[in-house]
């Protein structure tokens, strides 16, 4: 169901209720040679009882599809035509518009029960995360479901250390740092003993993730399918992450600056403040530092609601999920994933959220 969001409490939107179930998509991410397009071609092929979408920037040849036929619509805009396979899945390439292609599938007379993105080169989810949260027209019957980043076990570690110049680091830390779900592919090339460790890495980065270890991405579908790791109402995995509060801070492996940090504060906030403390962090980059994903559960002044808060870099949403119950201790948890984070300053600045 979509959840009717009010003006005071949402950041740049307001949802309205609708009985329209809406379709999750998942992005798929990843290096080249990860195995973005064995998990898309496991997905196309499989036997699943599904229907479900594929969007990719464009087809290769390990896609098992014909490239799809483009014409020129209004405007010179491209409008592709969708590929229809055996399974009953979909698939299509997207040069242009994204919101155009995604207008079409939910149009489609067959329902479809997921749509997955796969998107080359793109090492910044952001863009996505905003049009499928901002965009009204879609928000109604497309939701952003999660984020699933497809490395390479074998070549991780190597893409981590890459330096390209001494005032980047590599995009791989990105790719992690973004995802709510990760695919550790070709386990098989390497050790237990090194799987342990790449896996310990992985989660000092982003220690919220759920990691998954697969051979040729053969993965259980559940583990990528309507995670619902952006829906409100869908909390509880959430609370249990948060509930391990000291455990998500993480120290910094490789010297990149790129960390998780969890924060937390026992008395109520005022939302105001949180909104204004927020867009200083997202926004102004306070203290250069540079947040590629947030996730918090605020107990808000005056308010018998638990509020979650959702960012991906410089987008973000609070909403009220559940009612607290009255054993439960209204603790404010947040947790930050990204680059320079500095403790003091965002421990400072959350305690002065306080009324």
């Amino acid at each position: 169901m979509a959840v009717q969001i009010h003006p005071d409490v949402s950041v740049g939107k307001v949802h309205s209720s609708s009985d329209t179930v809406s379709v999750g998509v998942s992005v798929i991410t990843g290096y080249l040679g990860a195995g973005k397009s064995t998990l898309v071609n496991y997905i196309l092929n499989g036997k699943h009882g599904k229907r479900i979408a594929v969007i990719l920037n464009e087809f290769g040849e390990e896609i098992g599809v014909e490239r799809a036929m483009i014409n020129e619509g209004e405007e010179g805009a491209i409008v592709e035509e969708w590929v229809e396979l055996a399974n009953g899945c979909v698939c299509c390439t997207v040069k242009h518009s994204l919101v155009q292609a995604l207008e079409q599938l939910v149009q489609r007379k067959d329902r479809l029960d997921h749509i997955l993105l796969e998107t080359t080169g793109l090492a910044n989810p952001a863009p996505l995360a905003s049009i499928l949260w901002l965009d009204d027209q879609l928000e109604s019957e497309v939701k952003l479901d999660c984020i699933v980043t497809v490395v390479d076990a074998k070549n991780l570690r190597f893409q981590l250390n890459e330096r390209r110049d001494s005032s980047s680091f590599p995009e791989a830390f990105n790719q992690i740092a973004f995802a709510d779900t990760i695919i550790m592919n070709k386990v098989d090339l390497i050790s237990q003993e090194e799987s342990d460790e790449l896996e310990k890495e992985i989660h000092s980065i982003n220690s919220l993730a759920n990691v998954i270890r697969s051979v040729r991405c053969q993965v259980d579908l559940s583990n990528i399918l309507n995670c619902q790791a952006y829906d409100s109402t869908h909390v509880s995995r959430l609370e249990s992450l948060l509930e391990a509060n000291k455990s998500l801070t993480t120290t910094d492996l490789h010297d990149s600056g790129v960390r998780t940090l969890c924060i937390s504060e026992p008395q109520p906030i005022n939302l105001d403040k949180v909104r204004l403390w927020l867009e200083e962090i997202l926004w102004d980059k306070k203290s250069e530092m540079d947040v590629y994903r947030c996730k918090a559960v605020l107990s808000i002044q005056n308010s018998d609601q638990m509020h979650i808060l959702q960012a991906v870099r410089d987008i973000y949403e609070i909403v009220p999920a559940r009612k607290w119950s009255e054993e439960e201790n209204r603790t404010n948890k947040i947790v930050f994933i990204g680059h320079k984070l500095d403790e003091e300053v965002l421990r400072s600045g959350l305690r002065d959220c306080r009324p």
